[in-house]
């Protein structure tokens, strides 16, 4: 397991492979619909995954899981699924230059429910952050 002072690499990792995503996708989709192009490249994570699970010996029973645990999990991939079909298709007809980071103002969202369902306070130095990706989400959305 990872120590906890190993997040922000993970973090940057994350968002180096979003990059990609959002790159690869926007070559990959070009004379296919988006919504296949999406069941293609969940395939693709569903094998990679499974692999990467099994070799690594971090295969555990679901059954075993609570159903609170099970619940949450698949509300989680139901959101992903919904999140993935949209970006597909906003990415589809629109400039992944846009479309990525009105996509990852999601962290605005992310950090509002986060205090109203996870009980977290954000300092006054994260919501100054957070208000800076609002305030760039906006100048990209404004039509010139």
């Amino acid at each position: 397991m990872s120590s906890t002072s190993d997040w922000l690499l993970w973090a940057i990792l994350a968002a180096v492979f979003a990059a990609l995503t959002s790159i690869l996708a926007k070559v990959g989709i070009q004379g296919v619909d988006s919504d296949f192009a999406t069941l293609i490249r969940t395939f693709v994570i569903v094998i990679v995954l499974s692999v990467f699970v099994v070799a690594t010996g971090k295969w555990t029973n679901p059954m075993e899981l609570s159903r609170k645990t099970i619940l949450f999990l698949v509300l989680s991939g139901l959101a992903t699924c919904a999140s993935w079909v949209c970006y597909f298709r906003a990415l589809q007809i629109g400039d992944a230059s846009k479309v990525a980071p009105i996509d990852k103002s999601s962290l605005i969202l992310t950090a509002l429910f986060a205090v109203a369902f996870l009980g977290e306070r954000p300092s006054a130095k994260d919501w100054l952050g957070i208000a800076l990706v609002g305030l760039g989400t906006i100048v990209l959305a404004i039509k010139r």
